[in-house]
């Protein structure tokens, strides 16, 4: 039996995956509750993808993908507007097997940790096929707005150039969504090459 785990999650309208970072301004009482807790206990939260509904305040019209990244607070600050900046990474990915809204407010999981989509999990070479597409991630990685997140990137791993390239790439949340949810790195990269040469034909 896989090991289900109970966690918090703070949907988004995007689409977080392992070693990813993303900058988040807090606001509400409930997630200013949940950094605080998280800060305190050494523990993150789950960052999943909303289906429709709004960020803000939960509402019956919430709905989300069931399989999202576990994320990790690894800076934060007092922003200018007077609210609390963090910055969190992603390290694991989870599929949810029941969610539930508890009394804080939040909405809560039972989920269960991927084998394979993890930060630190065995490296997978990169074959000379995919030498453009580690060619495209260093274009994209110099734009000033990546270059800030100061992520570690190995180009040398199938895991993390795929993992990159998916946040990186101009595509909607859901295709994101697809990709993140496939559990062979194979498989994700040539699900990408698809997507950046149907971007090229159609400019």
């Amino acid at each position: 039996m896989p090991e289900i785990t109970e966690i918090s999650l703070f949907p988004l309208r995007l689409v977080m995956f392992p070693g990813g970072r993303v900058n988040l301004q807090i606001f509400e009482r409930r997630y200013i509750d949940l950094v605080r807790n998280c800060m305190r206990s050494n523990t993150g939260f789950g960052i999943c993808l909303l289906k429709q509904g709004e960020e803000v305040e939960q509402s019956s019209q919430q709905s989300i993908h069931r399989t999202g990244t576990y994320a990790s607070i690894v800076d934060w600050d007092q922003l200018e507007n007077g609210l609390l900046g963090i910055t969190v990474e992603g390290s694991r990915k989870f599929k949810i097997s029941k969610s539930w809204q508890a009394s804080s407010g939040l909405l809560t999981a039972d989920v269960v940790f991927s084998e394979t989509g993890n930060l630190g999990g065995d490296p997978i070479p990169v074959d000379e096929q995919f030498s453009g597409l580690a060619e495209l991630l260093q274009s994209l990685e110099s734009h000033p707005a990546v270059e800030r997140k100061n992520q570690q990137i190995d180009y040398n791993n199938l895991w993390d150039l795929g993992w990159r390239l998916s946040e990186l790439i101009p595509i909607e949340a859901e295709k994101k969504q697809e990709l993140l949810e496939l559990d062979d790195a194979w498989e994700r990269i040539e699900n990408i090459e698809q997507l950046v040469s149907d971007m090229a034909n159609d400019h």
